[in-house]
């Protein structure tokens, strides 16, 4: 059980539920004693443990937030509904992607006892966050101005996809709107395309991350103030953020930018690109290999030059300088495309790192997970120790923080919708398991 300590938490380590240590590979250390087990004995608990969190994000954007903040100690109690699971459904990949190390509560909030207990759960917790349209925890009556009162410590994140504000605030949004709408779409294709786009959920990881760099610059300040507060991110605002040096140039000489592909479009660099490398046999896009080479210096295009085994185009004096090889991108990138095309991949980027060349194999998911050795060294892959009950077994990405004296290495799978509730209503608010069990037949508890 989690139990609450020093005003707000969890259990001291001993006590803490949940599955034992994996090793690299998933395969458990329980009893064993390693280095880190023993410096972690005699060490603080993980850095946020005590910090309690009321969960009501949704997709991806707010749940990597909080999983962030669960993974280092913080708990972490999501609220769900079974009758209207939606994207949070218990077997979706991206509810079991992004909410381990959280206790999962169900409350239906169309009923008025559900609300009512969700107002005991605001004015206990450290922060609420939830990444809805804007107004709904308020239309529910436990928004910030309603719980302020009664916890006057509570900070409030709201994230939703345009801000609280402004002639788009009730926009309805997802990463693939964001993107359009900040430009990344345009920004982030070839020349000439400005319909590709990037092809993943990246605002939606940038936005989850200034969520939790927002709910942990709270709680500092509430060691100073001892208040909490509201806290308005626009997912929109966050987009628009990465594309500064495209907003300066507009701004400082009204020129527009526009999509580049692999190609610097402010930086004097050449050759930087991803160049085709022999095939791993057989003849579909699947066997392909690629290796991204980004010369930044004439000193590392000339130790190229020396991995190439100082080939006779590359000797063009006009090729010396980072503006001569920018200058005749085109056949710098043929010339150099023909001779990656006839070396294994991984050998290539093996010696050009030896000659101090960036190069990288352009690696898949089979690459990462089953031959990776940077990621098979560090143990950044693993699996749970406990099966999920619908999903079975899954695998997971460890939090890539390694804290020296507040080790954040415990994984708990995802748990079903409502699975915690008699434990996490306990600890929070006092609640018996024959109270949580009445609130379950009557359907409230839901």
């Amino acid at each position: 059980m989690w139990r609450r300590r020093g005003g707000c938490g969890v259990a001291p380590p001993h006590a803490r539920g949940g599955p034992p240590r994996v090793a690299p590979g998933g395969a458990s250390t329980e009893g064993e004693t390693t280095s880190a087990q023993r410096d972690a004995e005699s060490s603080p608990s993980r850095p946020l443990q005590g910090v309690r969190i009321l969960d009501f994000t949704h997709v991806l954007a707010g749940p990597f937030a909080t999983r962030v903040l669960a993974d280092m100690g913080a708990d972490v109690v999501k609220v769900n509904s079974t009758t209207r699971a939606g994207p949070n459904a218990p077997d979706s990949h991206y509810y079991l992607l992004w909410n381990r190390n959280k206790r999962a509560v169900s409350l239906d909030m169309t009923r008025d006892e559900s609300r009512a207990l969700c107002r005991r759960l605001v004015e206990t917790a450290d922060v609420v966050i939830d990444n809805f349209s804007v107004g709904v925890l308020d239309r529910w009556g436990v928004g910030y101005e309603d719980a302020r009162g009664a916890n006057p410590g509570v900070t409030y994140v709201q994230m939703s996809g345009m801000g609280a504000d402004g002639p788009w605030s009730k926009f309805v949004t997802y990463a693939p709107t964001i993107h359009a709408l900040s430009g990344l779409t345009a920004l982030t294709g070839v020349p000439g395309r400005e319909d590709i786009g990037i092809g993943f959920s990246y605002n939606d990881h940038c936005a989850g991350l200034h969520g939790a760099v927002a709910i942990l610059a709270a709680l500092q300040a509430r060691r100073t103030t001892g208040r909490g507060q509201r806290i308005d991110m626009a997912q929109f605002e966050v987009g628009v953020n990465l594309l500064g040096p495209a907003l300066l140039d507009w701004f400082a000489n009204g020129r527009a930018a526009e999509p580049c592909g692999n190609r610097l479009p402010y930086d004097v660099a050449a050759p930087h690109d991803c160049y085709r490398c022999a095939d791993d046999g057989g003849g579909g896009v699947e066997n392909e290999r690629w290796i991204a080479i980004a010369c930044m210096t004439d000193g590392q295009w000339q130790s190229l030059c020396g991995v190439m085994g100082n080939p006779d185009w590359a000797a063009d004096a006009v090729l010396a300088t980072a503006a001569g090889r920018v200058e005749r991108m085109d056949y710098v990138n043929r010339c150099l495309s023909e001779w990656t095309r006839t070396q294994d991949a991984a050998e290539l980027m093996h010696r050009c790192q030896a000659a101090r060349v960036p190069a990288g194999v352009v690696q898949t998911g089979a690459d990462m997970g089953s031959a990776d050795p940077q990621l098979a060294n560090r143990g950044f892959l693993g699996r749970y120790a406990e099966d999920h009950p619908v999903a079975g077994e899954i695998h997971l990405d460890r939090l890539p923080l390694r804290f020296s004296h507040t080790p954040c290495d415990e994984y708990r799978r995802t748990r079903m919708i409502g699975e915690d509730n008699v434990e996490a209503l306990g600890d929070w608010l006092g609640m018996t398991p024959e109270e949580v069990a009445t609130g379950e037949r009557a359907g409230w508890l839901a």
